[in-house]
């Protein structure tokens, strides 16, 4: 099995990460029919920030760089320690990304277990994430980690 070690962000690969996550979070909202692409970006820098106002030294979240074996960036996470909609005794997994290059080895598998190992150590039972739909690599995933379904949100696009 692959296996991560995990590390506090960097400033300069937040800025970097805040940029890359924003800009993959306006992509899937346009892409499921969420946003107009003109408004999807903006809304999704305001989140984040809404989210993150003091950055990596924002309380109660987590923000680590994944590192292989020999040192290499393979990933990110980004944890909360609380939930956002106020589930108690839940963390949340607002980000988790294996870099491109590095996807299909284990390293995703490895990198959710690091980020459940950092949940546990800080007293929170349980862990939830997001997912698009249409994200069935990460569905996968997430199900074979023992993740279930807790809610469902649907879509039918009437506009022809």
């Amino acid at each position: 099995m692959s296996t991560v070690t995990l590390r506090p962000m960097t400033e300069a690969e937040f800025a970097e990460f805040r940029q890359a996550t924003a800009r993959a979070f306006a992509d899937e909202l346009v892409a499921t029919g969420g946003w107009p692409p003109e408004q999807a970006l903006e809304r999704a820098l305001q989140g984040s920030a809404e989210l993150l106002p003091r950055g990596t030294a924002t309380p109660g979240m987590l923000l680590f760089t994944a590192l292989r074996d020999d040192g290499t960036p393979v990933g990110r996470l980004w944890l909360g320690l609380t939930h956002p909609r106020g589930v108690p005794d839940c963390a949340f997994v607002h980000d988790i990304e294996v870099v491109e290059a590095h996807r299909g080895g284990g390293l995703g598998r490895a990198l959710l277990a690091a980020g459940e190992d950092v949940v546990r150590e800080h007293g929170v039972p349980a862990v939830e994430l997001n997912v698009f739909g249409d994200n069935a690599r990460a569905i996968g995933l997430y199900t074979s980690s023992g993740y279930r379904v807790v809610s469902q949100q649907m879509r039918k696009d009437l506009r022809g």
